[in-house]
Protein backbone atom coordinates (compact mmCIF):
# COMPACT_ATOMS: atom_id res chain seq x y z
CA UNK A 1 0.00 0.00 0.00
CA UNK A 2 2.80 2.78 0.68
CA UNK A 3 4.59 1.18 -2.30
CA UNK A 4 1.73 2.45 -4.42
CA UNK A 5 1.27 5.78 -2.68
CA UNK A 6 4.86 6.72 -3.45
CA UNK A 7 4.52 5.56 -7.06
CA UNK A 8 1.17 8.03 -7.99
CA UNK A 9 2.87 10.84 -6.28
CA UNK A 10 6.16 10.18 -8.14
CA UNK A 11 3.39 10.21 -11.09
CA UNK A 12 2.13 13.19 -9.73
CA UNK A 13 5.02 15.37 -9.78
CA UNK A 14 6.55 14.10 -12.52
CA UNK A 15 3.75 15.66 -14.69
CA UNK A 16 3.81 18.65 -12.97
CA UNK A 17 7.37 19.20 -13.97
CA UNK A 18 6.17 18.22 -17.50
CA UNK A 19 4.02 21.01 -17.39
CA UNK A 20 5.94 23.78 -16.41
CA UNK A 21 8.62 22.92 -18.82
CA UNK A 22 6.02 22.69 -21.62
CA UNK A 23 4.28 26.32 -20.54
CA UNK A 24 8.29 27.85 -20.00
CA UNK A 25 9.04 27.24 -23.38
CA UNK A 26 6.00 27.94 -25.39
CA UNK A 27 6.10 31.02 -24.20
CA UNK A 28 9.79 32.22 -24.71
CA UNK A 29 8.94 31.70 -28.74
CA UNK A 30 5.78 33.84 -28.51
CA UNK A 31 8.11 36.58 -26.84
CA UNK A 32 10.41 36.61 -28.69
CA UNK A 33 8.04 37.11 -31.91
CA UNK A 34 6.28 39.71 -30.03
CA UNK A 35 9.12 41.30 -29.63
CA UNK A 36 10.62 40.87 -33.38
CA UNK A 37 7.33 42.01 -34.43
CA UNK A 38 7.37 45.72 -31.99
CA UNK A 39 10.66 45.77 -33.45
CA UNK A 40 9.94 45.99 -37.57
CA UNK A 41 6.75 48.55 -36.51
CA UNK A 42 9.12 50.40 -34.91
CA UNK A 43 11.69 50.17 -37.75
CA UNK A 44 8.74 50.37 -40.56
CA UNK A 45 7.49 53.62 -38.52
CA UNK A 46 11.11 55.01 -38.19
CA UNK A 47 12.63 54.00 -41.58
CA UNK A 48 15.88 52.29 -42.14
CA UNK A 49 18.74 53.49 -39.60
CA UNK A 50 16.03 54.88 -37.25
CA UNK A 51 15.07 58.14 -39.74
CA UNK A 52 11.71 59.00 -39.83
CA UNK A 53 9.50 57.72 -42.51
CA UNK A 54 9.00 59.54 -45.51
CA UNK A 55 4.94 61.36 -45.86
CA UNK A 56 3.13 62.18 -48.84
CA UNK A 57 2.41 66.06 -48.91
CA UNK A 58 0.60 68.17 -51.38
CA UNK A 59 2.21 71.45 -52.11
CA UNK A 60 2.15 74.83 -54.33
CA UNK A 61 4.50 77.29 -54.99
CA UNK A 62 4.57 80.47 -53.52
CA UNK A 63 3.88 83.27 -55.78
CA UNK A 64 5.15 86.09 -56.97
CA UNK A 65 3.07 89.01 -58.39
CA UNK A 66 1.23 92.56 -58.19
CA UNK A 67 -1.45 92.80 -55.11
CA UNK A 68 -4.64 95.45 -55.14
CA UNK A 69 -5.08 97.02 -51.82
CA UNK A 70 -9.12 97.58 -51.94
CA UNK A 71 -12.10 98.55 -49.43
CA UNK A 72 -15.77 97.44 -50.57
CA UNK A 73 -18.88 98.41 -49.98
CA UNK A 74 -22.43 98.71 -50.72
CA UNK A 75 -24.07 101.46 -52.52
CA UNK A 76 -27.06 102.30 -54.51
CA UNK A 77 -26.88 103.90 -57.86
CA UNK A 78 -28.27 107.49 -58.18
CA UNK A 79 -28.79 109.71 -61.38
CA UNK A 80 -26.26 112.44 -61.49
CA UNK A 81 -28.64 115.02 -62.18
CA UNK A 82 -33.00 114.45 -62.21
CA UNK A 83 -35.09 117.78 -63.44
CA UNK A 84 -38.75 118.07 -62.76
CA UNK A 85 -40.70 119.48 -65.44
CA UNK A 86 -43.07 122.06 -64.68
CA UNK A 87 -45.51 124.60 -66.69
CA UNK A 88 -44.40 127.87 -66.05
CA UNK A 89 -47.77 129.69 -67.39
CA UNK A 90 -51.23 128.49 -66.75
CA UNK A 91 -52.16 127.16 -70.73
CA UNK A 92 -53.51 123.98 -72.57
CA UNK A 93 -51.19 121.12 -73.85
CA UNK A 94 -51.64 121.59 -77.72
CA UNK A 95 -48.89 119.23 -78.22
CA UNK A 96 -46.95 116.14 -76.46
CA UNK A 97 -43.73 115.14 -78.46
CA UNK A 98 -42.19 112.72 -75.79
CA UNK A 99 -43.24 109.15 -74.61
CA UNK A 100 -42.78 107.37 -71.50
CA UNK A 101 -39.13 106.17 -70.79
CA UNK A 102 -37.86 108.17 -73.76
CA UNK A 103 -34.34 109.12 -74.45
CA UNK A 104 -34.04 112.48 -75.00
CA UNK A 105 -30.93 114.73 -75.80
CA UNK A 106 -30.36 118.43 -74.40
CA UNK A 107 -32.60 121.44 -76.10
CA UNK A 108 -35.14 118.51 -77.37
CA UNK A 109 -38.68 119.95 -77.89
CA UNK A 110 -41.27 117.96 -75.19
CA UNK A 111 -44.38 120.03 -75.08
CA UNK A 112 -45.84 122.99 -76.76
CA UNK A 113 -49.05 124.82 -75.45
CA UNK A 114 -51.65 126.65 -76.70
CA UNK A 115 -49.67 130.29 -77.19
CA UNK A 116 -52.52 132.38 -79.07
CA UNK A 117 -52.89 134.86 -76.33
CA UNK A 118 -49.16 135.24 -75.38
CA UNK A 119 -48.40 135.61 -79.11
CA UNK A 120 -51.23 138.66 -79.69
CA UNK A 121 -49.22 139.97 -76.28
CA UNK A 122 -45.79 140.07 -78.21
CA UNK A 123 -47.98 141.63 -81.19
CA UNK A 124 -49.34 144.30 -78.90
CA UNK A 125 -46.12 145.28 -77.33
CA UNK A 126 -44.00 145.33 -80.90
CA UNK A 127 -46.76 147.52 -82.09
CA UNK A 128 -46.35 149.89 -79.14
CA UNK A 129 -43.05 150.04 -79.54
CA UNK A 130 -43.57 151.43 -83.08
CA UNK A 131 -45.50 154.10 -82.31
CA UNK A 132 -43.56 155.67 -79.26
CA UNK A 133 -40.74 155.04 -81.47
CA UNK A 134 -42.33 157.50 -84.13
CA UNK A 135 -43.16 159.81 -81.15
CA UNK A 136 -39.66 159.64 -80.18
CA UNK A 137 -38.98 160.69 -83.71
CA UNK A 138 -41.27 163.78 -83.54
CA UNK A 139 -40.12 164.72 -80.84
CA UNK A 140 -36.14 165.17 -81.78
CA UNK A 141 -37.30 166.64 -84.81
CA UNK A 142 -39.27 169.66 -82.38
CA UNK A 143 -35.82 170.16 -80.30
CA UNK A 144 -33.72 170.44 -83.30
CA UNK A 145 -36.12 173.36 -84.31
CA UNK A 146 -36.21 174.58 -80.73
CA UNK A 147 -32.65 174.92 -80.75
CA UNK A 148 -32.31 176.85 -84.73
CA UNK A 149 -35.02 178.85 -83.32
CA UNK A 150 -33.14 179.62 -80.04
CA UNK A 151 -30.23 180.66 -82.17
CA UNK A 152 -32.06 183.57 -84.10
CA UNK A 153 -33.68 184.43 -80.59
CA UNK A 154 -37.50 184.08 -81.70
CA UNK A 155 -37.67 181.62 -78.62
CA UNK A 156 -36.88 181.38 -75.00
CA UNK A 157 -34.27 179.15 -73.24
CA UNK A 158 -37.16 177.65 -71.44
CA UNK A 159 -39.00 176.56 -74.64
CA UNK A 160 -35.59 174.88 -75.60
CA UNK A 161 -35.86 172.80 -72.08
CA UNK A 162 -39.14 171.38 -72.43
CA UNK A 163 -38.76 170.17 -75.92
CA UNK A 164 -35.31 168.13 -74.39
CA UNK A 165 -37.05 167.12 -71.65
CA UNK A 166 -39.89 165.55 -73.56
CA UNK A 167 -37.43 164.18 -75.59
CA UNK A 168 -35.87 162.24 -72.96
CA UNK A 169 -38.84 161.07 -71.35
CA UNK A 170 -40.22 159.29 -74.58
CA UNK A 171 -36.71 158.00 -74.64
CA UNK A 172 -37.35 156.24 -71.53
CA UNK A 173 -40.93 155.44 -72.94
CA UNK A 174 -39.20 153.59 -75.82
CA UNK A 175 -36.95 151.52 -73.57
CA UNK A 176 -40.01 150.85 -71.33
CA UNK A 177 -41.59 149.38 -74.76
CA UNK A 178 -38.82 147.25 -75.54
CA UNK A 179 -38.08 145.46 -72.08
CA UNK A 180 -42.03 144.75 -72.63
CA UNK A 181 -41.30 143.64 -75.80
CA UNK A 182 -38.91 141.31 -74.29
CA UNK A 183 -41.34 140.65 -72.07
CA UNK A 184 -43.59 138.94 -74.07
CA UNK A 185 -40.96 137.07 -75.64
CA UNK A 186 -40.34 135.02 -72.90
CA UNK A 187 -44.13 134.76 -71.99
CA UNK A 188 -44.51 132.88 -75.60
CA UNK A 189 -41.15 130.96 -75.07
CA UNK A 190 -42.74 129.48 -71.66
CA UNK A 191 -45.31 127.45 -74.50
CA UNK A 192 -42.53 125.30 -75.82
CA UNK A 193 -40.45 122.95 -72.86
CA UNK A 194 -37.19 121.87 -74.23
CA UNK A 195 -35.18 119.29 -72.52
CA UNK A 196 -32.59 120.93 -70.11
CA UNK A 197 -29.93 118.17 -70.04
CA UNK A 198 -29.34 114.72 -71.83
CA UNK A 199 -31.58 111.71 -70.25
CA UNK A 200 -34.18 109.47 -70.24
CA UNK A 201 -37.45 110.75 -69.47
CA UNK A 202 -39.83 109.17 -66.70
CA UNK A 203 -43.97 108.72 -66.88
CA UNK A 204 -45.49 111.84 -69.13
CA UNK A 205 -48.14 112.96 -66.75
CA UNK A 206 -50.37 115.19 -69.29
CA UNK A 207 -51.48 114.12 -72.55
CA UNK A 208 -53.14 116.67 -75.06
CA UNK A 209 -55.90 119.10 -73.99
CA UNK A 210 -55.10 118.77 -70.52
CA UNK A 211 -54.95 121.82 -68.57
CA UNK A 212 -51.28 123.06 -67.11
CA UNK A 213 -50.83 125.85 -64.65
CA UNK A 214 -47.78 128.02 -63.07
CA UNK A 215 -46.65 127.11 -59.53
CA UNK A 216 -48.93 124.01 -59.74
CA UNK A 217 -48.13 121.29 -57.00
CA UNK A 218 -49.38 118.91 -58.73
CA UNK A 219 -47.52 116.15 -60.55
CA UNK A 220 -44.85 116.88 -62.82
CA UNK A 221 -45.68 116.81 -66.70
CA UNK A 222 -42.08 114.74 -66.44
CA UNK A 223 -39.46 113.86 -65.13
CA UNK A 224 -35.52 113.50 -66.70
CA UNK A 225 -32.85 111.53 -64.77
CA UNK A 226 -29.44 111.92 -66.26
CA UNK A 227 -27.66 108.46 -66.79
CA UNK A 228 -24.66 109.11 -68.68
CA UNK A 229 -22.56 110.01 -66.28
CA UNK A 230 -23.95 108.93 -63.42
CA UNK A 231 -22.71 108.24 -59.36
CA UNK A 232 -22.89 105.87 -57.01
CA UNK A 233 -23.54 106.97 -53.01
CA UNK A 234 -22.25 104.64 -50.58
CA UNK A 235 -21.08 104.81 -46.68
CA UNK A 236 -17.68 103.88 -45.25
CA UNK A 237 -16.77 103.61 -41.53
CA UNK A 238 -15.18 106.27 -40.12
CA UNK A 239 -11.98 103.45 -39.58
CA UNK A 240 -11.52 103.32 -43.12
CA UNK A 241 -11.16 107.25 -43.60
CA UNK A 242 -7.91 108.05 -43.36
CA UNK A 243 -6.51 105.06 -45.61
CA UNK A 244 -9.20 106.13 -48.40
CA UNK A 245 -8.11 110.03 -47.58
CA UNK A 246 -4.10 109.43 -47.79
CA UNK A 247 -4.76 107.48 -51.45
CA UNK A 248 -6.69 110.43 -52.79
CA UNK A 249 -3.48 112.77 -51.69
CA UNK A 250 -0.47 112.98 -53.84
CA UNK A 251 2.86 110.69 -53.28
CA UNK A 252 4.96 113.94 -52.04
CA UNK A 253 3.74 116.29 -49.56
CA UNK A 254 1.65 119.03 -51.09
CA UNK A 255 1.13 117.23 -54.32
CA UNK A 256 -2.50 117.70 -55.97
CA UNK A 257 -4.80 115.25 -55.08
CA UNK A 258 -5.05 112.13 -58.14
CA UNK A 259 -8.33 110.28 -58.94
CA UNK A 260 -9.00 107.17 -56.98
CA UNK A 261 -10.31 104.47 -58.97
CA UNK A 262 -13.81 103.24 -58.14
CA UNK A 263 -15.15 99.73 -59.56
CA UNK A 264 -18.54 98.38 -59.16
CA UNK A 265 -19.65 94.81 -58.55
CA UNK A 266 -22.66 94.33 -60.87
CA UNK A 267 -25.19 91.77 -59.21
CA UNK A 268 -26.00 88.52 -61.02
CA UNK A 269 -22.64 89.88 -63.42
CA UNK A 270 -20.64 86.97 -64.65
CA UNK A 271 -16.80 85.92 -62.65
CA UNK A 272 -14.66 86.66 -65.81
CA UNK A 273 -16.83 89.84 -66.73
CA UNK A 274 -15.05 93.23 -66.33
CA UNK A 275 -16.27 95.22 -63.35
CA UNK A 276 -17.50 99.06 -64.16
CA UNK A 277 -15.12 101.44 -63.36
CA UNK A 278 -14.92 105.01 -62.57
CA UNK A 279 -13.47 107.42 -59.93
CA UNK A 280 -14.26 108.82 -56.58
CA UNK A 281 -15.75 112.28 -57.11
CA UNK A 282 -16.91 113.21 -53.51
CA UNK A 283 -16.31 112.70 -50.08
CA UNK A 284 -18.23 114.41 -47.01
CA UNK A 285 -16.67 117.18 -45.22
CA UNK A 286 -18.33 115.12 -41.91
CA UNK A 287 -19.01 112.39 -40.10
CA UNK A 288 -22.20 110.93 -39.36
CA UNK A 289 -22.07 110.31 -35.28
CA UNK A 290 -25.11 108.56 -35.53
CA UNK A 291 -23.47 106.11 -37.60
CA UNK A 292 -20.04 106.10 -37.42
CA UNK A 293 -19.88 106.21 -41.22
CA UNK A 294 -18.77 108.78 -44.18
CA UNK A 295 -20.73 109.50 -47.20
CA UNK A 296 -18.82 108.71 -50.62
CA UNK A 297 -20.13 109.17 -54.46
CA UNK A 298 -18.59 107.47 -57.02
CA UNK A 299 -19.06 108.78 -60.56
CA UNK A 300 -18.99 106.11 -63.70
CA UNK A 301 -19.39 106.59 -67.39
CA UNK A 302 -22.47 104.98 -68.26
CA UNK A 303 -23.01 104.43 -72.25
CA UNK A 304 -24.29 101.11 -71.97
CA UNK A 305 -26.66 101.99 -69.02
CA UNK A 306 -25.59 99.31 -67.68
CA UNK A 307 -25.99 100.83 -64.09
CA UNK A 308 -29.75 102.12 -63.34
CA UNK A 309 -30.67 104.83 -60.31
CA UNK A 310 -32.02 103.00 -57.40
CA UNK A 311 -29.90 100.02 -58.39
CA UNK A 312 -28.38 97.97 -55.50
CA UNK A 313 -24.66 97.51 -56.42
CA UNK A 314 -21.06 96.46 -54.61
CA UNK A 315 -18.31 98.95 -54.79
CA UNK A 316 -14.40 98.52 -54.57
CA UNK A 317 -12.13 101.01 -54.67
CA UNK A 318 -8.37 100.38 -55.32
CA UNK A 319 -6.38 102.04 -52.73
CA UNK A 320 -2.80 100.97 -53.72
CA UNK A 321 -0.84 98.12 -54.94
CA UNK A 322 1.43 95.64 -53.42
CA UNK A 323 4.28 95.12 -55.82
CA UNK A 324 6.37 91.86 -55.76
CA UNK A 325 4.07 90.43 -53.19
CA UNK A 326 4.80 86.84 -52.16
CA UNK A 327 1.44 85.23 -51.93
CA UNK A 328 0.39 81.71 -50.54
CA UNK A 329 -3.22 79.92 -50.09
CA UNK A 330 -4.61 81.46 -46.08
CA UNK A 331 -4.82 77.72 -45.67
CA UNK A 332 -1.33 76.69 -45.55
CA UNK A 333 -0.60 79.03 -42.42
CA UNK A 334 -0.33 77.32 -39.27
CA UNK A 335 -1.26 80.06 -36.07
CA UNK A 336 1.01 78.68 -33.09
CA UNK A 337 0.14 81.31 -30.19
CA UNK A 338 1.32 84.87 -31.86
CA UNK A 339 3.20 83.11 -34.69
CA UNK A 340 2.26 82.39 -37.83
CA UNK A 341 4.51 79.40 -39.58
CA UNK A 342 3.92 77.60 -42.60
CA UNK A 343 5.90 74.22 -43.49
CA UNK A 344 7.79 74.24 -46.79
CA UNK A 345 9.99 71.59 -48.60
CA UNK A 346 13.55 71.76 -48.97
CA UNK A 347 16.48 71.20 -51.44
CA UNK A 348 17.12 67.80 -49.02
CA UNK A 349 13.21 67.01 -49.49
CA UNK A 350 12.34 67.69 -45.54
CA UNK A 351 9.35 69.11 -44.20
CA UNK A 352 10.78 72.80 -42.09
CA UNK A 353 8.95 75.23 -40.32
CA UNK A 354 8.50 78.79 -41.47
CA UNK A 355 8.12 81.85 -39.21
CA UNK A 356 6.21 84.14 -41.68
CA UNK A 357 4.14 87.51 -41.21
CA UNK A 358 0.52 88.17 -43.04
CA UNK A 359 0.68 91.17 -44.34
CA UNK A 360 -2.76 91.39 -45.79
CA UNK A 361 -5.46 88.80 -46.33
CA UNK A 362 -7.31 88.72 -49.74
CA UNK A 363 -10.46 85.71 -50.01
CA UNK A 364 -8.28 82.77 -49.77
CA UNK A 365 -4.97 84.15 -50.28
CA UNK A 366 -2.77 86.15 -48.23
CA UNK A 367 0.77 87.95 -49.35
CA UNK A 368 2.94 86.93 -46.68
CA UNK A 369 6.47 88.23 -45.70
CA UNK A 370 9.04 85.68 -44.19
CA UNK A 371 9.71 83.41 -47.56
CA UNK A 372 10.54 83.79 -51.31
CA UNK A 373 8.41 83.34 -54.29
CA UNK A 374 8.78 79.87 -55.49
CA UNK A 375 9.08 78.03 -52.51
CA UNK A 376 7.11 74.56 -52.02
CA UNK A 377 4.46 75.63 -49.39
CA UNK A 378 2.76 72.13 -47.67
CA UNK A 379 -0.43 73.16 -48.30
CA UNK A 380 -2.03 68.95 -47.72
CA UNK A 381 -1.00 66.59 -45.07
CA UNK A 382 0.58 69.35 -42.35
CA UNK A 383 -1.14 67.62 -39.29
CA UNK A 384 1.78 64.72 -39.02
CA UNK A 385 4.66 66.90 -40.01
CA UNK A 386 7.67 67.23 -38.20
CA UNK A 387 10.40 69.24 -38.73
CA UNK A 388 12.81 67.41 -40.41
CA UNK A 389 10.55 64.54 -41.58
CA UNK A 390 11.04 63.79 -45.18
CA UNK A 391 8.49 64.01 -47.68
CA UNK A 392 7.32 63.03 -51.04
CA UNK A 393 5.71 65.80 -52.84
CA UNK A 394 2.56 66.25 -55.15
CA UNK A 395 1.01 68.77 -56.31
CA UNK A 396 -2.04 70.26 -53.94
CA UNK A 397 -5.52 69.19 -54.00
CA UNK A 398 -7.10 72.31 -55.63
CA UNK A 399 -10.91 72.59 -56.08
CA UNK A 400 -11.13 73.63 -59.77
CA UNK A 401 -13.45 76.21 -59.10
CA UNK A 402 -11.90 77.47 -56.03
CA UNK A 403 -8.42 77.50 -58.04
CA UNK A 404 -10.01 79.99 -60.76
CA UNK A 405 -11.74 81.58 -58.20
CA UNK A 406 -8.06 82.54 -56.58
CA UNK A 407 -7.01 83.05 -60.00
CA UNK A 408 -9.43 85.58 -60.55
CA UNK A 409 -8.61 87.15 -56.85
CA UNK A 410 -5.14 87.30 -57.24
CA UNK A 411 -5.70 88.97 -60.60
CA UNK A 412 -7.62 92.00 -60.08
CA UNK A 413 -9.54 91.11 -56.50
CA UNK A 414 -8.36 92.39 -53.39
CA UNK A 415 -12.15 91.01 -51.44
CA UNK A 416 -11.01 91.71 -47.93
CA UNK A 417 -11.62 95.33 -46.25
CA UNK A 418 -8.75 97.23 -45.53
CA UNK A 419 -9.78 96.47 -41.93
CA UNK A 420 -9.35 92.56 -42.58
CA UNK A 421 -5.49 92.90 -41.37
CA UNK A 422 -5.87 94.47 -38.09
CA UNK A 423 -8.67 92.59 -37.07
CA UNK A 424 -6.58 89.27 -37.92
CA UNK A 425 -3.28 90.74 -36.50
CA UNK A 426 -2.03 91.42 -40.01
CA UNK A 427 0.81 94.40 -40.06
CA UNK A 428 -0.71 96.97 -42.86
CA UNK A 429 1.43 96.18 -46.26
Amino acid sequence: MSRKLLTLSLIAIALAAGGWWWKNNRAAPEAGAASGNAAASAQAASGPGGRPATQSVGVISAQKQEVPVSIEASGTVAALNTVDLRAQTTSTVKEVLIRDGQSVRKGDLLFRFDDRADRANLDKARAQLARDRATLNDLERQYQRAQELRAQNFIAQNAVDTAFANLDAQRALLQSDQAAVQAAQVALSYNEIRAPLSGRAGVVNVVAGSLVQANSTALPLVSIAQLDPISVSFALPESQLAPLLQATRGGASGAAPRPLEAQVLLPGARPASEPARGRVSFVDNLVDTATGTIKVKAEFDNKQQTLWPGQYVRMRMILRTIKDAVVIPQAAIIQRGNERVVYIVDENKQAQLKTIQLRYPFGELAVVDGIEAGAKVVLDGRQNLRPGTPVREQPAAINPAAQAARRAASAQDAAATASAPASSGASAP
